[in-house]
């Protein structure tokens, strides 16, 4: 889901509340995040403290585990979200908490990374405590899923399900273009952050129709959707995976870019 100016702040938080009546579905469904792209995003940092900020159920928490050698901490504002990384992930430090609201202390970790979550982030709040928690020269980095419309079903089924299901961001060309000019903290000569990078790398999502159906059945646009406006949405996407040869029986490999915004803090 993709916001405009011309939505407001209380559609913008009806989704991005929406999550956790979904949290048990989320932490099922959801893929998680090329390794590749998560050393890339913590490449350079200037030690081993990472936060995972908007963690979620613990997606991009887990990819961060299994790299193994990290200091982990995961914050999330959602009681349910967070409960569901606490009983998926115990041995990771959780705590409740907001990008706007961050409770650490000032330069307490090297890098901030955010799986599918800083889009929801009020920068002009999150910017300057997200500064405030990172070390001179640490990195923070946005990370996104986006389909690979490259597949001729993947942008048939963006066709039949629309923007609610998989919006503009939730595909490359667009997230090249609009990601960065709206999910960063400013940049420039006067703020705390160095000029963004952006890198993509190849990932897959084992699938099949049935789970790919529940897994569009978590994306914001759909969870706030009318009971049968989300039913038959969710109906036209199983048709179309049911009736294309390499979706129609058993599973498939949903592919997968995981897109990466990076900046570093000023030293």
């Amino acid at each position: 889901m993709t916001f405009t100016h011309a939505q407001t702040d209380s559609e913008r938080q009806r989704h991005r509340s929406s999550f956790g009546a979904a949290a048990g579905a989320y932490a099922e469904h959801r893929p998680d995040y090329a390794p590749e792209a998560v050393r890339w995003a913590l490449a350079g940092a200037p030690g081993r403290r990472v936060l995972d900020l908007g963690a979620g159920t613990g997606k991009l928490t887990g990819t961060l585990l299994a790299l193994g050698g990290l200091d982990i901490t995961a914050v999330e504002p959602d009681a349910a979200m967070l409960a569901e990384l606490r009983r998926g992930l115990p041995s990771v430090r959780a705590l409740q908490g907001s990008a706007e609201t961050i409770p650490l202390p000032d330069g307490s970790v090297d890098a901030v990374v955010s799986g599918n979550a800083m889009h929801w982030f009020d920068m002009a709040a999150a910017g300057p405590e997200i500064a405030r928690v990172l070390a001179p020269g640490g990195v923070l980095a946005g990370l996104w899923n986006v389909f690979d419309d490259g597949t001729d079903w993947v942008a048939g089924l963006a066709e039949v399900t629309g923007p609610a299901a998989i919006g503009p961001r939730d595909l490359p060309a667009a997230w090249r273009i609009e990601t960065a000019e709206l999910h960063l903290p400013r940049t420039g000569a006067d703020s705390p952050f160095h000029a963004p990078e952006q890198a993509e790398f190849p990932h897959g999502h084992r699938r099949t129709a049935e789970s790919l159906v529940a897994t569009l059945g978590t994306k914001a646009g759909v969870l706030v959707m009318p009971e049968q406006e989300r039913a038959e949405l969710l109906a036209r996407a199983h048709a179309h995976l049911a009736g294309h040869p390499a979706t129609a029986e058993g599973e498939f490999t949903l592919p997968l870019l995981t897109s990466v915004l990076r900046v570093r803090r000023r030293s």
